[in-house]
């Protein structure tokens, strides 16, 4: 009754059937995870934006890595801008998605070491991103920064390429290791996106907080997968118990019409 099953399209449709089950369960599994990173990435951001700020050099320093549970830690620093040094990070939006420039600009501490400091966006001159924009200048001489500790940003993380031959003072990625080599200075690990103080006439126009109240789609499209993972075998055994009921009849009906047609005895 079921020798259709060792045709080569049941044959095909059942291996099929093998190779999806697995493969949906770990696209499930893979979604599940992915929820849960976004649920822990959550909590440190809240945990991080209610402490109390700490002096940055307790956090990090030059050619350290930002460990991940101090991301979005709240930091001071004291120094100056050196705003000779300063550059663009080309290709970042803002909160309205308009294409432009972050600026990042040397903040040199008290002992000499360099903090990169992230000032926040500003418009660029047009759609060729080829010309250094107008920057608003940070406030002179020696001040007091505070600032949210972000690590280095990678091509693997980020997904942007480090492009060379660049127009001058445009970058790509904000590394504190490339801004070393740049720099010829030691360059604290990580960087600040900066939140006071605020600028005077709103530009440079400051990295809003980041969400972590949004926990995203990851769980139900884990669920989804897992359900069509389920689903597969009852497809599977739906699609076999109709072609063997269709076979049946089949069968059924041409003995039925052998019958018919037989001549009648004499």
């Amino acid at each position: 009754m079921y020798r259709f099953l060792l045709s080569r399209q049941w044959v095909i449709l059942t291996l099929l059937a093998l190779v999806l089950i697995p493969t949906m369960i770990e696209l499930g599994f893979w979604q599940l995870h992915r929820h849960e990173r976004r649920v822990a990435l959550n909590q440190v951001i809240a945990n991080s934006l209610a402490a109390e700020p700490v002096p940055v050099e307790s956090l990090t320093s030059p050619g350290a890595k930002v460990e991940h549970e101090h991301l979005y830690r709240r930091v001071t620093a004291k120094g100056s801008f050196d705003t000779a040094d300063e550059v663009v990070v080309r290709r970042r939006t803002n909160a309205d998605d308009e294409v432009g420039y972050h600026v990042l600009t040397p903040f040199v501490l008290e002992d000499g070491r360099i903090l990169l400091v992230n000032r926040g966006w500003v418009p660029a001159d047009g759609p060729s991103q080829s010309a250094f924009p107008e920057i608003p200048a940070p406030p002179g001489g020696e001040i007091t920064v505070t600032g949210r500790l972000m690590q280095d940003q990678t091509t693997e993380d980020s997904g942007i390429k480090n492009l060379e031959g660049l127009p001058d003072r445009q970058i790509m990625l904000i590394n504190s290791e490339l801004e070393a080599e740049r720099l010829g200075r030691e360059v604290l690990g990580g960087y600040v996106d900066l939140t006071e103080p605020e600028p005077s006439g709103g530009a440079p126009e400051l990295i809003s907080e980041p969400v972590h109240d949004e926990i995203g789609p990851h769980m139900a499209y884990a669920v989804q997968w897992w359900l069509f993972a389920a689903g597969v075998p009852v497809g599977w055994v739906i699609l076999v118990r109709r072609e063997a009921r269709e076979r049946a009849e089949q069968a059924a009906a041409g003995t039925a019409d052998a019958e018919e047609t037989e001549p009648a005895a004499v």
